[in-house]
């Protein structure tokens, strides 16, 4: 059985992992601001959809082509849109 120093080793490590995972969403979030209209939605759809960044390229293309699908963002610049909002998303994830 663990000792109560390896669970709260273990529990500190986690913490610190998770605190440093939206340690520059502030970064992101300014990164966002300077988007269009279009850009915005698909960042904060993106953010909304929580990736990680091992899923960012998916999550991207996922909510981009939903939200130009929709009818919520223009189709001819959603992947622009999308690539620069997908930035921002890796600004925030760093």
């Amino acid at each position: 059985m663990a000792s109560w120093k390896t669970i709260a080793a273990a529990a500190a490590m986690i913490a610190g992992i998770a605190a440093g995972a939206h340690a520059d969403k502030a970064a992101g979030d300014a990164c966002a601001a300077s988007l269009n209209a279009d850009g915005k939605a698909v960042y904060a759809a993106v953010v909304a959809a929580n990736p990680t960044t091992e899923t960012l390229r998916s999550v991207i293309e996922r909510e981009a082509r939903s939200l130009a699908m929709g009818g919520k963002i223009s189709r001819g610049s959603a992947r622009e849109n999308a690539t620069a909002a997908g930035e921002c998303a890796r600004v925030g994830l760093q």
